[in-house]
């Protein structure tokens, strides 16, 4: 029997070096994942009760939970980060910019297959892992636990906060972008998704700045009215555009070039908005 120990390490060296970068670099990489969709996904051993950490990619699902298939490239075997989470399903999730708790939730029947259908229009390789193996690749849905907030932020203070959570901004604007460029005639269902689920933290974000953030500067900073006046006013400008992409995402016939209009228009505004903002606040919070 051949002696498989050199893969194993190699392969755990692997992992190891993604999660060092991924990190390092609050959730960009370089190299071939420069442009993946990835997350830290942390399990409880199945039999060994601790915690293993394993690069996954996922699909974003609206605002409630993200999708990670179970592929392990076509391997006839569930991976192992699979079977710990059906062991014990509360796990944790680093996003790059926000860690949190998590509910693994395995998709079955139809949903699972309208899942993975979604996942293979968006990247014909996962249909390829189908295909090398006789078993039915999981799709597991991650729902975030508590109360539906972001997560903890990934950061030392708030001035740098506010730096990190824009950069994830930018960071998933320049991924949708980069879809919708190399869209064709129809608008893929997982890119619609995509659309939506970045429409969705962005509102929720500035909802959470409107709330919170900007009372709490207006008390401690009155010089900083003005600024905050014009944020406010970006704030509804932008939530209009994101409407406008909203609808131009929404239905099955929706056009891809008037979606990628909209994109633009949006990452316009948003990028002068983000600038604008982190000029002007993160001075009072350093």
């Amino acid at each position: 029997m051949p002696d498989d120990t050199n893969d194993f390490n190699d392969f755990n060296d692997f992992n190891q070096q993604i999660i060092d970068e991924f990190r390092a670099n609050r959730g960009r990489l370089s190299g071939m994942f420069e442009n993946a969709r990835l997350i830290l996904l942390t399990t409880t051993g199945a039999r060994s009760g601790r915690p293993h950490t394993t690069p996954v990619g996922y699909l974003p699902d609206g605002g409630e939970r993200v999708l990670v298939i179970a592929s392990a490239g076509g391997s006839p075997r569930h991976p192992a980060w699979y079977h710990n989470l059906l062991a014990h399903p509360e796990v944790t999730v680093e996003t790059g910019a926000f860690t949190y708790r998590a509910r693994a939730v395995p998709l079955t029947g139809e949903e699972r297959d309208a899942a993975f259908a979604r996942a293979v229009e968006s990247d014909p390789g996962w249909a390829a892992y189908q295909e090398k193996t006789s078993r039915t690749i999981p799709v597991v849905a991650l729902y975030q636990a508590g109360d539906g907030g972001p997560g903890d932020i990934n950061a030392g203070s708030l001035a740098e906060a506010i730096k990190v959570v824009h950069d994830a901004f930018r960071h998933e604007l320049a991924l949708l972008r980069a879809e919708m460029s190399g869209t064709g005639s129809a608008l893929g269902a997982q890119l619609r998704v995509n659309c939506l689920t970045f429409c969705h933290g962005l509102h929720n974000h500035h909802t959470g700045e409107d709330t919170a953030l900007f009372p709490f500067l207006a008390d401690r900073h009155p010089e900083s009215a003005p600024a905050i006046a014009r944020l406010r006013e970006e704030h509804e400008r932008i939530a209009a555009l994101v409407e406008e992409l909203r609808r131009a995402v929404d239905g099955t016939a929706a056009d891809p070039a008037t979606a990628r209009a909209e994109v633009e228009r949006l990452a316009s505004e948003l990028e002068a908005h983000l600038a604008y903002e982190e000029e002007q606040l993160i001075p009072l919070l350093t």
